[in-house]
């Protein structure tokens, strides 16, 4: 029996998808549930499975296409096959549009790069873009993205020329003639992904459709240090999870947000819209783009709680495994900067939201307490915010209660 694989019902917030991937070739055998195509929406990537298991008979759209919910992708044959020495996997290639009469004059299996190999979207991603197979990474295991950046990055360095060997006979790097092609490194033109076109898409919507100002602050992190070193080995051998820093973060915030409701609200037309729970976007870093899962009901949750969640948003974020549910709405965003070195930004808005927090990096700095100069672990805050709906002194007053409560951090525990 042949029956067709369709394009998922798409969320309503996502008109089309395009089509990242193919993971077989026309004639191969396919199993249920097997990841069959790669699509690619301006929020996530959505693998499409195989309905039933069979043989791949036609390719109704190529690597590159738009699509839509519903629209068809494929064909496959559910009877039994006497030949089961069909092509393998493939990822990375660009399929023609096969038909039934043609299937027989298909490439051989030889022909086929085939990534055999079960991998993640990102590294799979990153195979095809350097033309990699898992065989060339040297791995004790299922392969990681970071295996294969150490192998890329491997391989540039042990290519590198020497600098005499980029210059225009022995004349020192930069005084070659600019105008020789042999002198110059090539240009490169990359389509921009769905997620990075819809970052820079809302990224320009934040920056025309709000009034954005930032505050800035500081904070002593000494009271978490000293309260992480002391409880640390017995909060991770009961929660089974590290106690990092955002936990406390999230909880600084969500408080901070109780008693400023405005920071927590949207404008929608001419109305203020407040929003009576608290849902934390989380920026999370991907090799795609900047994405912003949810932590949806973030005042129910438990230091263990949230550690637990950002973990697992982060992992599945690289991996491109997060869904849209996950990526959708949110009240109040924090992104921490300072995990790439970053000192002080400040921080785009990420709408509807009307505000934002930026974390930085964490540097040892002297502090005077008491009339005496110390070393203590200090990091630096910005709120930017729309002025549109929050004023001045709502933003500042609600940046120095994340201050009060992250430099004492009992405060948190007690409801003070």
């Amino acid at each position: 029996m042949r029956i067709e694989v369709h394009v998922p019902i798409l969320p309503e917030s996502v008109s089309d998808a395009t089509l990242l991937d193919w993971h077989y070739a026309t004639g191969s055998p396919v199993l249920k549930d097997a990841a069959l195509i790669d699509l690619e929406t301006d929020k996530v990537v959505l693998e499409v499975p195989v309905p039933e298991s069979g043989t791949l008979m036609e390719v109704r759209r190529n690597k590159g296409d738009v699509v839509s919910s519903g629209d068809v992708l494929a064909v496959i044959d559910t009877s039994p096959q006497e030949d089961s020495n069909s092509p393998a996997p493939v990822s990375g290639i660009d399929l023609p549009v096969a038909h039934p009469a043609v299937v027989a004059e298909s490439s051989p299996p030889a022909e086929i790069p085939a990534i055999q190999q079960p991998v993640s979207p990102a590294v799979r991603r990153l195979l095809m873009e350097h033309q990699l197979q898992p065989g060339d990474i040297p791995t004790t295991g299922r392969i990681t993205k970071q295996d294969v950046l150490n192998f890329i990055e491997q391989r540039i360095a042990t290519a590198e020329p020497r600098l005499e060997d980029r210059s225009n006979g022995n004349q020192p790097l930069g005084l070659t003639n600019p105008s020789a092609t042999s002198a110059r490194p090539g240009e490169r033109r990359v389509p921009m992904t769905r997620i990075r076109a819809r970052i820079a898409e809302r990224m320009m919507e934040a920056q025309h459709a709000t009034a954005t100002l930032t505050t800035f602050n500081e904070v002593n992190l000494q009271k978490i240090f000293d309260l992480r070193n002391q409880h640390r080995a017995r909060f991770e051998q009961r929660h089974q999870v590290k106690l990092g820093l955002m936990s406390f973060f999230v909880k600084a915030s969500v408080e901070a947000l109780r008693r400023f409701p405005i920071i927590n609200a949207s404008v929608e037309d001419n109305e203020v819209v407040y929003h009576d729970y608290y849902d934390i976007g989380i920026a999370v870093t991907t090799e795609r783009g900047l994405v912003v899962p949810v932590l949806r009901n973030a005042d129910t949750l438990g230091f263990s709680d949230i550690e637990k969640a950002i973990n697992e948003f982060s992992a599945r974020g690289r991996d491109g495994k997060l869904s849209f549910e996950e990526l959708t709405g949110g009240t109040f965003t924090i992104t921490n900067g300072g995990i790439f070195g970053s000192m002080l930004s400040t921080p785009i808005l990420n709408p509807p939201q009307s505000a934002i927090l930026g974390m930085y990096a964490i540097k040892d700095r002297p502090v005077v307490e008491d009339g005496q100069i110390v070393i203590r672990p200090i990091i630096y805050l910005a709120l930017s915010y729309d002025h549109r709906i929050i004023d001045g002194r709502d933003a500042v007053s609600f940046l120095f209660t994340v201050k009060e409560f992250l430099e004492d951090p009992a405060r948190l525990l007690l409801d003070v």
